[in-house]
């Protein structure tokens, strides 16, 4: 730099200043103003908005953070006469002050997930591997840590900056909170946000004694198992909705079918006919099985037995009153009393009828003896 640019820059100095930040993107954290030399004219006004702290360095330490609001700075750069004081110091001004501009906004939608699957113990699986991925967001609360652990001489401090240490640092406190809530597997979905609410709690004032930093919202947006495992899970919610190991061997089949029927060429031809018959072995019995009433069932007999005989008896009413009686016995009655009424009914008929209209009692009303021989007066008249 030459001595006339020296010069001007200094002359331009000794003016009283007006310190504001009205640049920013979502990105940035924090911003130094821009002055010559460091050296921030004494009187000068400095202008907090809403949004952004702003955090006053005099010779190199940290001196007071301001709040939005107007103030005015009290320091040894006294207009025109603090010129004087450079000469010596080859125009360097030796009272130098900086202004660092710290965004309080929220910064949202930050991506977090385990990078590789993490091992915790369920009470119904055993020792599982799990995978997780959310979102959180984050605020600075307290600009004099977040300048002296994070910034230091940076005059450029953007959220990239931070937000890889962050996911670190929520991704251990995720797996801990897990393993110490103990909430089985199945049931995890159901709690994903109290997951959420208990890391938020614990975290946030842990980043914040760290790095000034609090955690605003902590989200976990799903939960996984290893495919292999939820391949497993869905064949059992399968079998549950089915109901039995018969039901199982029929949805075995039926996707061996499905896959000999996907299976192309001659030799898959063959395969898929091989396949076919050996299924539909399975396939029959498992429907046999299915269809036949399980022992113990509500109906179903207790023991494999043969079905009872048929019932051949008669409601019958003669002489004797009414009773159940088979054919031969009513026979009988008919044969002994045959001037007397003799009736008979069987479910399904419209009404009772003579004994001897029934087929199955007039066979055995017939007489095996034969009939009388004729007189000898002749031959039989000629009809």
């Amino acid at each position: 730099m030459g001595i006339w640019d020296k010069l001007s820059g200094q002359a331009r100095a000794q003016f009283l200043d007006v310190i504001q930040s009205l640049e920013g993107d979502g990105d940035t954290l924090l911003r130094r103003f821009p002055i010559y030399d460091q050296a921030i004219t004494d009187q000068s006004k400095l202008i907090v908005r809403e949004g952004q702290v702003a955090v006053f360095l005099s010779g190199g330490k940290l001196s007071e953070v301001f709040g939005p609001g107007t103030y005015t700075l009290d320091t040894p750069n006294s207009p025109i006469w603090s010129f004087f004081h450079t000469l010596g110091y080859g125009l360097e001004n030796p009272y130098k002050g900086d202004v660092l501009f710290v965004s309080t906004t929220q910064h949202t939608d930050n991506g977090w997930g385990t990078q590789n699957p993490f091992m915790m113990r369920d009470a119904e699986f055993g020792p599982v591997r799990l995978r997780a991925f959310g979102s959180f967001s984050f605020r600075v609360k307290d600009a004099a840590v977040f300048v002296r652990e994070l910034v230091g001489t940076d005059g450029h401090f953007t959220v990239d900056e931070v937000v890889g240490q962050l996911k670190k640092r929520v991704v251990v406190a995720f797996t801990t909170a897990v393993a110490r809530l103990g909430v089985p597997v199945l049931d995890m979905a159901a709690h994903q946000a109290e997951l959420g609410d208990r890391i938020r709690d614990v975290m946030g004032p842990e980043l914040e004694a760290a790095y000034g930093i609090g955690l605003t919202d902590f989200t976990v947006a799903n939960i996984s198992l290893p495919e292999e495992v939820e391949k497993a899970l869905d064949t059992r919610s399968r079998m549950g909705v089915l109901g039995d190991l018969g039901a199982y061997t029929r949805l075995q089949a039926a996707d061996a079918i499905g896959d000999a029927a996907r299976n192309p060429g001659v030799g898959g031809m063959g395969a898929s006919l091989g396949v076919g018959v050996g299924v539909g072995q399975v396939m029959a019995g498992a429907l046999g099985q299915a269809m036949a009433p399980s022992v113990g069932a509500p109906g179903a007999p207790q023991a494999a037995t043969p079905p009872p005989l048929p019932d051949d008896r008669f409601h019958y009413a003669g002489p004797q009153g009414q009773q159940q009686a088979e054919a031969p016995a009513i026979a009988a009655s008919v044969r002994a009393a045959p001037d007397a009424r003799h009736l008979v009914w069987r479910k399904g008929w419209s009404g009772w009828k003579p004994a001897k209209e029934v087929p199955e009692i007039a066979a055995l009303l017939t007489s095996d003896e034969p009939p009388p021989l004729p007189d000898d007066d002749g031959p039989p008249p000629l009809p």
